[in-house]
């Protein structure tokens, strides 16, 4: 039996979902079918809930910032529900020679913070003088080499809370092509964000948004009104006269458009059926969340959480401080930890049975934080996906992407890893695959904005 719509999405993931919600709202009357190989849509983002304490087993928020995620939020209502943990009200903690200390909330504080000493803090002047490499670097050799090594346990934080990476593995031309493009253009990351700032009018920090129900709430909202085939993994993958021929165990299908929405990993398979891809399989990054619920005792720093840096030897990569962030995260009279583990450099630590990890977590956490009692609520969350890895040889897949639509006009490709790993990041291309769906033609002069850091 064979059905044909006018747009087949592969993939009920943020991606997947916003793709549908743009391609509808683009054009109304456009059939749009969506497949997925699980029993439920969201992909990684799902919320946990459990003796009135809220946390979740992926992403745990969004920035405010991207008007694509603002777009969706405003037509479906959300915006009216979301709650918002402002970047500028709440501190962001490095740990540094073993205690807390906070991050510069404006740039003339660097000139006090310790996590820098005044060389290092001089060193990073030398930005101004320094010609950029047309190369692609890591992270790390990229930093150092503009910045000074000084600046290295600060990469290495905002990586690990981003990516949960190893910043002497990520490609800077993968993870930042909008700040490389800024240094190219003007010879020096700070001229060019000098110069950037002048035109720029809104230099407030963004809001972290989440909602009552936890981020589920936003999965839950896109797909009404979805037309979404659960359960029905895609085998096969040919184009014919000018149709995707579509086969399931269950079905076969046919479209003259498609969107494939699904994780980098999930989809090389399947489009290695219509071209060998440079990479098998892109690196994964798993960390396990440690939710603790403590009585309010505990003395945690008011701010969003804290990251460790490698250099610091710890057992946690870091944790978030929920209760803080949002409102009715934990039951009256308590607060929420979410500790995280594992990331890309510590797998290891992800065999250890619950137990060990739970007992391992609070000791490292009591070192840093004032935790006078036991957590009264502990629960391993153990997710079985990973965060993509753009490494060194993510911008050869990228160009090879771009050779496979081109060959292809009627495939889109999109999805958790492809253009970044936010929910940001895929809104933001579902959006403009959509639009060139739509168009019929896609966009070949957009310029990568400048992507900031926020820890």
């Amino acid at each position: 039996m064979k059905q044909e719509y006018d747009i087949i999405i592969i993939g009920s993931g943020i991606s997947g979902l916003a793709a549908a919600h743009f391609l509808k709202k683009l054009k109304a009357d456009v059939s749009v079918l969506l497949l997925e190989k699980g029993d439920r849509a969201g992909g990684a983002i799902k919320s946990f809930r459990q003796n009135g304490f809220l946390a979740e087993w992926g992403p745990h928020g969004f920035l405010d910032n991207v008007p694509e995620s603002r777009e969706i939020l405003h037509d479906t209502g959300l915006d009216k529900e979301a709650q918002q943990a402002p970047l500028g009200d709440f501190y962001r903690y490095v740990c540094h020679q073993g205690k807390l200390v906070a991050l510069p909330q404006k740039p003339q504080k660097l000139l006090t913070t310790p996590l820098l000493t005044i060389s290092e803090k001089l060193r990073l002047l030398g930005d101004f003088r320094i010609k950029p490499l047309k190369e692609d670097q890591n992270i790390g050799r990229w930093a150092a080499r503009r910045f000074g090594r000084g600046v290295l346990p600060l990469v290495d934080a905002a990586l690990t809370g981003t990516f949960a990476g190893d910043y002497q593995r990520l490609s800077i031309d993968a993870v930042m092509p909008g700040l490389r493009r800024l240094e190219i253009e003007h010879g020096s990351v700070l001229r060019g964000l000098k110069r950037k700032a002048k035109n720029k009018k809104n230099k407030a920090l963004p809001a972290m948004n989440n909602f009552p129900q936890g981020l589920e709430r936003l999965v839950e909202v896109l797909q009404k009104d979805k037309k979404i085939i659960f359960n029905c993994p895609v085998e096969q993958l040919a184009y014919h006269d000018n149709k995707w021929r579509i086969t399931t165990e269950r079905k076969n299908f046919s479209t003259p458009k498609l969107v494939m929405a699904l994780p980098v990993n999930g989809a090389l398979p399947l489009l290695a059926q219509l071209e060998t891809p440079p990479l098998i399989a892109i690196p994964l990054a798993r960390i396990f969340n440690v939710v603790m619920g403590f009585t309010d005792r505990a003395e945690i720093p008011y701010g969003f959480g804290y990251l460790a840096p490698e250099k610091e030897n710890r057992f946690t990569l870091g944790a978030m401080f929920s209760s803080h962030m949002f409102p009715d995260r934990a039951p009256q009279g308590h607060v929420l930890l979410e500790a995280l583990v594992g990331g890309r450099r510590h797998p290891e630590k992800l065999k250890l049975d619950d137990e060990e990890i739970v007992s391992r977590v609070y000791d490292d956490l009591r070192q840093l934080i004032k935790l006078p009692e036991p957590p009264v609520f502990v629960k391993v969350l153990r997710p079985e996906s990973g965060i993509p890895q753009l490494e060194m040889d993510h911008p050869r897949l990228l160009a090879w992407r771009q050779r496979l639509e081109e060959k292809y006009p009627d495939l889109y490709i999109s999805g958790f890893g492809w253009d970044g790993i936010s929910i940001n990041d895929m809104t933001k291309s579902a959006r403009r695959k959509a639009e060139a769906i739509v168009a019929g033609k896609r966009k070949t002069t957009e310029k990568v904005p400048v992507k900031p850091v926020y820890f």
